[in-house]
């Protein structure tokens, strides 16, 4: 193995990131146990400083990240894994742990729209706010989201029978919005639909 540099603690941190978007997904710990565990498995493996023990990333959750790089920075003291991040890679169901904003400048955002529309939508939804139309959503049931998703289906298919692109483009979005709100309301992460289609595209 390369003669990597270990902390005093015989630890060295991983940035992990996902192979396609390039999002950095979170920030662990690795010994040579777990590394040597990670390289075997093409799965990640950690060490948790403070349960003092390896853990295997998504091991109970299904959210695991299957390794198809590791790389090392010029002073061999930080790894860069590069993975297919099944699911979501926080505790929190976000995509990223990484999704909390200390400074932003300007117009920057380092993630896609869609991702930030579901992290706004999963904001409202454990922060409700008065005169939301989506906490109004979530306030009345999934019957209600179920409803509003089928409504927007069809307001998509007779805006594509009108030939109408700016209908259509406008519609789409509405249904976006809608199945978004419905994926928050039944836990289901971006991640997840990121990874079926890219087993179906497999």
């Amino acid at each position: 193995m390369v003669d990597l540099k270990w902390n005093e603690s015989g630890l060295i941190p991983a940035i992990v990131q996902d192979m396609q978007t390039k999002q950095v997904l979170m920030l662990a710990y690795m010994n040579e146990e777990s590394l040597q565990k990670t390289m075997e498995s093409k799965e990640t493996w950690f060490y948790s400083r403070s349960r003092q023990t390896l853990w295997h990333k998504g091991a109970t959750s299904g959210h695991v990240q299957k390794v198809k790089k590791i790389s090392y920075d010029c002073d061999a003291d930080t790894l860069l894994v590069e993975v297919e991040q099944i699911g979501a890679a926080c505790h929190t169901g976000n995509t990223s742990c990484f999704f909390q904003t200390l400074l932003q400048e300007g117009d920057y955002k380092n993630e896609d729209m869609l991702t930030t529309l579901y992290n706004t939508i999963l904001e409202r939804r454990d922060n409700p706010k008065e005169g939301s139309y989506t906490n109004y959503l979530f306030d009345k049931g999934i019957d209600k989201i179920l409803k509003k998703v089928g409504e927007e289906s069809a307001e998509v298919i007779i805006a594509s029978k009108n030939h109408s692109r700016s209908e259509i483009v406008y519609e789409i979005s509405d249904l976006v919005y809608h199945t978004l709100v419905l994926m928050v309301q039944e836990d289901v992460n971006p991640g997840e639909i990121k990874a079926e289609l890219q087993s179906r595209h497999k």
